[in-house]
């Protein structure tokens, strides 16, 4: 540790005031197959020896102890049911959760939800569980909690295909189901704020927006359906002191205004390869608004390219969204396990040498 280096907490409140911190702050985000072939190769016993091996500026994130109604195995608190998809072969092999079974899938009107499903509680959760996830850690790492991915959980409630059709055949069940997501998620969150004041750094208000080239969804419904809600969050959000960071992939760049206007702080993955997503537009014309995070291209770059090429791809992403300040790097998302470790351990160590400002 050099002398006078913030710890992680100082580094993203730097940046996050528009700041220049001492180093560029990084972050990880991966598979579990990806981080245990990775400890493997670094020979590291725990997440605690990865993060400091990595210089990895660690966001502890805190919830709730869930104290409901027992949930099966293969299920979740909404009632969505869940098989695990085998991919790859080898040490390049992994596991993710489709969900299978969507329980509103089968109502046609408001009325027959109302009366059919039952919907979670926020009684559901212990908050007291929260303030030991950060005892010790407060003053030294930032701190995540709350927010909401709405949309994604209605996808799951109704079935991708019938969802996306809903917003153009069924708008009074998209309307009544996402008040009914929201209204949870917000308690949720001020509840969890509440438990521990004034330490809660950063919440995420997200919702994927965007496929390679385009949006996913119309501008008038995302203005219609999804943001009037995500402000209400995010004012909440503001209203204990934190900052909002948005996940949503692809090509966004047509509702970052939008986004911005509603209160979001920090854009994430900024996948620059996206059709309209250009670095040095995006640094240009938001740098002054907003925090950028992530950038580091996992479709291509970091399970593809050479060494050297992560290393450009890095000192790239610091040179024009770290101008000045106002960047967190990391993957653009979840680190497949195809990526050599070697690549992440160039992609995190030549953030370490040459993010210093």
């Amino acid at each position: 540790m050099r002398e006078g280096e913030m710890t992680p907490r100082e580094r993203w409140l730097a940046v996050l005031r528009h700041r220049k911190p001492d180093r560029v702050p990084m972050t990880y985000r991966a598979t579990e197959e990806a981080t245990a072939r990775l400890m493997r190769y670094l020979k590291c016993k725990n997440m605690r020896e990865l993060y400091e091996r990595l210089h990895i500026d660690r966001v502890i994130h805190v919830a709730p102890k869930y104290i409901g109604p027992p949930i099966p195995p293969d299920g979740d608190m909404f009632g969505c049911r869940y098989v695990e998809i085998m991919y790859g072969h080898g040490e390049n092999a992994g596991v993710y959760r489709e969900c299978v079974y969507h329980p509103l899938a089968k109502f046609k009107t408001v009325r027959e939800i109302e009366k059919e499903y039952k919907w979670p509680s926020v009684d559901w959760f212990d908050y007291s569980a929260i303030t030991d996830q950060i005892k010790g850690y407060e003053d030294i790492y930032p701190i995540s909690g709350g927010g909401c991915e709405v949309f994604l959980i209605y996808k799951r409630l109704r079935g991708e295909k019938q969802a996306y059709l809903d917003l153009y055949l069924a708008p009074n069940i998209v309307h009544y189901c996402l008040d009914k997501l929201f209204d949870f998620y917000y308690e949720y969150t001020r509840l969890i704020f509440e438990q521990i004041p004034g330490k809660i750094l950063i919440s995420s208000v997200s919702e994927d927006l965007g496929s390679q080239t385009g949006l996913l969804y119309s501008p008038k419904h995302i203005r219609e359906y999804f943001l009037p809600r995500m402000k209400r969050m995010m004012d909440l959000i503001h209203h204990y002191g934190a900052y909002v960071m948005t996940h949503s992939d692809g090509a966004i760049r047509r509702i970052i205004p939008d986004l911005i206007s509603i209160g979001m702080d920090i854009l994430d993955p900024i996948q620059w390869r996206c059709r309209g997503m250009d670095r040095e537009e995006l640094k240009r014309t938001f740098g002054d608004k907003i925090v950028f995070h992530g950038a580091m291209d996992n479709q291509k770059t970091l399970a593809f390219g050479s060494e050297e090429e992560i290393r450009q791809e890095v000192r790239d992403n610091i040179r024009i969204l770290g101008e000045g300040g106002g960047y967190i790097l990391g993957p653009c998302h979840n680190i497949q396990v195809i990526t050599p470790p070697k690549h992440i351990v160039a992609m995190y160590d030549e953030g370490y040498k040459s993010g210093w400002y």
